[in-house]
């Protein structure tokens, strides 16, 4: 049996056991160690598979994923959302849907400081979804717009699926971040013009809210220092990176210890049980993407032991067909992946194949990880895996079932089409901000 058999068979035995509900980080493990053992033999295999788990994360840029994992969840628990969502609502008030675009920049501000769109979706289901409930908007506006809208912690930085990105495919984290700005800034307007036409349309939809108050700009503007912790934890982080005070390593840490301090003065964090609370959340995220990450760097190497990820690149490489369509067939393919497996997952199992491609092909590597990151934002809230949905469904009030929450977040999703296909077309709106720091 040769090497391209096996890889094949390795493959459609991971899908399969993915069918059959094992966990994925050992599905990556348990196909590697069998194929490897049949390919190598058991003592090749052992050393490849200590040598994985040990240099898989023996790196410094893993220690920033859970240091900014540590700070999004003292944020969430610090009360910036609350804020950011007050001082945005004041600036949208009398606009038609107010409430539900109010929701969205203030996901698109929080994403600033939280990194996590599940944190995200289940903070604004807190906040935001008993204010619409309250003010009569339709069901599906208003829980679709908060799972959709918390998504923008995967986009806006410092966002852990950026750093994921860039631990597969050896990319620079801050470039990154900064690719990641204008496109999360653009799928919240676009999400706000959304609702504005759909309102107008629609007007039950999202009844005008009677307490609604006319503001002068200057007032409105005013309203926004309650922002102000969110904007200096972006400052320090974000600031840090770009003036080359810190590394994304010790951004993280300035960021978490930020949240902390700040999260102590104004939000619940002056409570010793709420920290550890925020802490154990922390380990436990942290430790599932990294046995995740380990078992995918691990699946990885087995996979390029069969030559499938140097075979498949040099065959699409030679179709004489627009470099556009292989692109598109290989998000589409990421699509329904999107569907069933978990972004993290998405990017262990494909990115080790698809990455070089993309490279031969000519296209950037920054430009990419955005492309990928809006179809993470996509699968986050389409069924049947659609995590934002199963988070928000949580903590939403007893009766509200996963079908009234997908049933509000297709519009979102059409939106999401819209910008991914601009971010296509013009790949500078992606890149404008990284090519700034220059190469």
């Amino acid at each position: 049996m040769n090497s391209l058999m096996i890889g094949i068979m390795t493959v459609v035995l991971f899908f399969l056991l993915l069918l059959f509900g094992v966990h994925i980080a050992i599905d990556f493990i348990f196909v590697g160690i069998l194929s490897t053992t049949i390919f190598i033999g058991l003592k090749p295999m052992l050393s490849i598979l200590g040598q994985t788990m040990y240099y898989s994360i023996a790196s410094p840029g893993f220690v920033a994923l859970p240091l900014f994992i540590i700070m999004g969840a003292f944020a969430a628990r610090g009360g910036f959302a609350k804020g950011a969502y007050e001082g945005i609502y004041n600036v949208s008030s009398k606009l038609p849907g107010s409430l539900a675009i109010s929701t969205c920049y203030a996901c698109a501000a929080f994403g600033a400081v939280s990194g996590s769109a599940l944190a995200t979706a289940a903070v604004f289901g807190k906040i935001a979804l008993p204010e619409m409930q309250k003010y009569k908007y339709s069901k599906s506006l208003a829980l679709g717009s908060i799972a959709a809208a918390g998504t923008f912690a995967d986009m806006i930085p410092p966002s852990g699926m950026f750093i994921i990105y860039a631990i597969f495919t050896q990319q620079s984290v801050g470039k990154l971040f900064m690719a990641g700005i204008i496109p999360g800034l653009i799928t919240a307007t676009v999400y706000a013009l959304s609702i504005i036409i759909r309102v107008k349309r629609n007007p039950k939809l999202a009844p005008m809210v009677s307490s609604d108050i006319d503001l002068s700009w200057k007032d409105k503007i005013w309203s926004l220092r309650k922002i102000w912790p969110i904007l200096l934890l972006a400052s320090i982080v974000l600031g840090g990176i770009y003036s080359g005070l810190f590394t994304p390593t010790e951004a993280g840490a300035a960021g978490a210890f930020g949240a902390l301090i700040l999260g102590i003065f104004l939000g619940d964090l002056n409570k010793i049980s709420n920290i550890k609370h925020s802490l154990r959340e922390s380990a436990q995220t942290t430790s599932m993407i990294f046995l995740i990450i380990i078992g995918a760097m691990f699946f990885s190497r087995v996979l390029a032991i069969t030559q499938i990820p140097v075979t498949l690149t040099m065959l699409i490489s030679s179709w004489e067909v627009p470099r556009i369509f292989i692109l598109i067939s290989i998000l589409l393919v990421w699509f329904f992946l999107g569907m069933i497996i978990i972004p993290t997952g998405i990017y262990a199992i494909t990115l080790p194949i698809v990455f070089p491609i993309i490279q031969s092909l000519g296209y950037d590597p920054i430009w990419f990880g955005v492309i990928t990151l809006k179809l993470t934002e996509i699968a986050a809230v389409t069924p049947p895996v659609g995590l934002n949905v199963y988070a928000l469904q949580g903590v939403a009030p007893e009766g509200t079932t996963l079908e009234d929450v997908f049933s509000g977040i297709w519009p979102f999703v059409l939106c999401d089409i819209i910008v991914l296909i601009l971010l296509i077309i013009f790949p500078e709106i992606c890149l404008y901000l990284p090519n700034l720091l220059g190469k």
